[in-house]
């Protein structure tokens, strides 16, 4: 398929430097009406994840990148915080000439974009959080499914991954195994340091403190089945904050990857209001 010359099908994928840090960096071109969206990947998730998700989208350019030690990103030198990350982000969107973006961020990487939207408020337009939550201060889930993500064993070992994904993601991963087999041929994903890295981004961080200031229209989306991150905590940031809305899907945690059409479509909706 394309739109005005531009294949929308497609995700082009390149290595890019900055500042020092190679990142390997995804685009699904799109129309340029309005800003694209800069979508944050979930921990140790490579950017091969989301691809059906940025494919969905019909009326959007997409940006993702692989952050830092997952995927083809390189690991860096230092741990990091969820401020470098935004940081590199901006330098990343500048560099390839944007300078307003509309934010979107799953699981992990929804702390990412919150970080975004705090820390680059004018180059955010509106925000997608999904099935995320604000940081180290949450609703959490259950103990055995948080063990089980304390290490990035899904992502090296499939057949553990086959084990346990009913368990710890939900939804339409409960009742078919064939979703698991897809989502685990997808997977590059960390490696041990650069979980670790990522674990020890978020220690302690929480949005909690500014949440409330955040300007940008916000798009909260929460999965009813969701064992990692308990959809109440979606309904604590819609009250929070000033210009967010709440809609709840009947999926679990990966609800971007099982139903990416849908979620493309609510998404796209709320970006063109």
């Amino acid at each position: 398929m394309t739109d005005n010359g531009l294949n929308v099908d497609r995700i082009d994928i390149r290595l890019i430097d900055v500042d020092g840090q190679t990142l390997r960096v995804g685009i699904k071109h799109g129309p340029k009406e309005r800003p694209p969206l800069l979508l944050f990947n979930g921990i140790g998730a490579n950017l091969e994840l989301a691809q059906p998700f940025m494919c969905a989208l019909k009326q959007t350019k997409a940006i993702i990148f692989d952050v830092p030690g997952v995927g083809g990103s390189p690991l860096p030198s230092l741990p990091y915080r969820p401020s470098t990350i935004a940081r590199l982000s901006m330098r990343l969107l500048e560099q390839i000439g944007h300078q307003q973006v509309d934010v979107a961020g799953v699981s992990w990487g929804g702390g990412l974009a919150q970080q975004f939207a705090h820390q680059h408020s004018d180059a955010c337009r509106k925000l997608v959080l999904a099935a995320t939550s604000p940081g180290a201060i949450m609703v959490p889930g259950s103990p055995s499914v948080l063990w089980k993500l304390a290490t990035p064993r899904r992502y090296l070992d499939r057949n553990f991954l086959r084990r346990v994904a009913p368990q710890i993601y939900g939804g339409a991963f409960r009742n078919d195994p064939e979703l698991i087999t897809k989502h685990a041929e997808a997977m590059s994903g960390a490696s041990k340091m650069g979980y670790l890295y990522q674990l020890l981004a978020m220690t302690g961080w929480s949005s909690l403190p500014w949440l409330w200031a955040l300007k940008q229209p916000t798009l909260i989306l929460v999965g009813r089945d969701d064992p990692i991150v308990p959809p109440l905590n979606g309904h604590i940031m819609a009250r929070m904050m000033r210009n967010a809305r709440l809609q709840t899907l009947d999926d679990g945690h990966l609800f971007m990857v099982t139903q990416p059409a849908q979620t493309a479509t609510i998404i796209e909706s709320f970006l063109a209001e």
